[in-house]
């Protein structure tokens, strides 16, 4: 699976600047730069200690674009060349200590800056690790053909520092058919992640155990139940395949799946009566009700979060997703979701400002067969397959 990082927008925005302004040789050279500009512009003006306390720029913009030791290096150079202009233009003694003594205290201040900077980006980067690897734990990866399907998944945190957020999925093979869940819980930061993180441990028990898709979506609103806050809820879309050709599908208060036919049409899969989302049920009293529809091949099925569709342009216009995915619907899901989330991106101006997910499985046509390599068992103990795409006759 390919994820998306771009927050990606990186999404990551700062991540991204923070590296595309690192890739930028002239910065940690500009500090000399502006020294040197103080210098050049005291010897054309002539305008003497005037120009002097302008040599400061130097180590506090250091501070910004190096480490330590070089905040002190071009405090150093600074104030060589400050005491060399100095002399040079008649300053007074006591005037130009005055410059030096106010240019070694910035140097100082700036190096002190500069090193607890430095702390603070390994502790973020350390966070950052750890945020990584609660990703993998609670959005496991899905790979590339599950079941008869192909499938891609595209995923983007809405805070710039973040690798998780509130949406949520999963894709698993059970003995009852794929089954697969896309959610949004509300609400943002680390109760989101905890909900989401419930929310998909239910599943993915219950989804092995339970023969009716039904049970599975009582048994996740059931643990919500127990475990939410009075105004805390989770809406999700929970489909499975039990047999060749019928898709099932259990909507709780989530935007409609879009189904693609064979022929390019796009429709979206509205629920026959709306349910309340996860965790409302008591309130309301309604359950929710089997949507089974055809699912033939050459068929694909996208299910996304509100972060998506919800996304805005400058002039306030929503993000028509059904119509950028019957332009960019293909027979390959991954590039198919590259193309939408680029599209996405560019429509929000590259900052996504919603945690947004993407889902979309196609089940192969008849031409289409995916041929498994021999299996290899990995240190872990699960075991891997290379399939890839053959012509046959129909």
């Amino acid at each position: 699976m390919s994820q998306a990082r771009h927050h990606d927008g990186d999404h990551w925005p700062m991540r991204t600047f923070r590296t595309r302004m690192a890739a930028l040789p002239i910065l940690p050279a500009l500090p000399v730069l502006i020294v040197a500009g103080v210098v050049l512009g005291d010897l054309v003006g002539g305008a003497g200690s005037s120009w002097l306390p302008l040599l400061a720029a130097g180590p506090a913009l250091a501070a910004t674009t190096n480490g330590p030791r070089g905040v002190l290096y071009v405090g150093l150079l600074a104030g060589v060349l400050g005491a060399t202009l100095g002399s040079w233009d008649g300053v007074p003694a006591r005037e130009l200590a005055a410059v030096l003594s106010a240019l070694a205290a910035v140097t100082l201040a700036s190096g002190l800056a500069s090193a607890l900077r430095g702390r603070r980006e390994r502790v973020l980067d350390a966070v950052r690790s750890v945020a990584e690897t609660a990703q993998h734990a609670l959005l496991v990866p899905v790979p590339a053909t599950v079941g008869p399907f192909q499938v891609a998944v595209r995923y983007s945190a809405a805070a710039a520092e973040a690798r998780i957020g509130g949406d949520l999925y999963a894709l698993i093979p059970t003995p009852y058919g794929v089954r697969l869940i896309v959610g949004d819980v509300r609400g943002k930061g680390l109760p989101a992640v905890g909900t989401a993180a419930l929310v998909l441990g239910v599943f993915r028990e219950a989804a092995y155990d339970e023969p009716d898709l039904l049970a599975v979506v009582d048994r996740i609103e059931r643990s919500l139940a127990r475990n939410l806050g009075p105004d805390d809820f989770v809406t999700a879309v929970v489909a499975g395949y039990p047999r060749t050709g019928h898709l099932e599908v259990v909507n709780c208060g989530h935007a409609p799946p879009l189904l693609v036919h064979a022929s390019g049409e796009v429709a979206a899969v509205e629920p026959a009566h709306p349910a309340p989302p996860l965790g409302l049920r008591a309130l309301t009293g309604h359950t929710p009700d089997l949507h089974v529809l055809p699912f033939a091949d050459g068929d694909q099925l996208l299910l996304y979060t509100d972060g998506v569709t919800e996304a805005r342009d400058r002039g306030r216009a929503f993000y028509p997703l059904d119509e950028g995915l019957a332009r960019h619907a293909s027979d390959e899901p991954a590039r198919t979701l590259d193309a939408l989330h680029e599209e996405l991106l560019d429509h929000v101006g590259g900052r996504l400002h919603d945690d947004a997910a993407l889902l979309l499985i196609r089940k192969p046509t008849v031409r289409e067969v995916v041929v498994p390599e021999p299996t290899v068992c990995g240190a872990t103990g699960y075991e891997s397959a290379v399939t890839r795409p053959t012509a046959r006759s129909a």
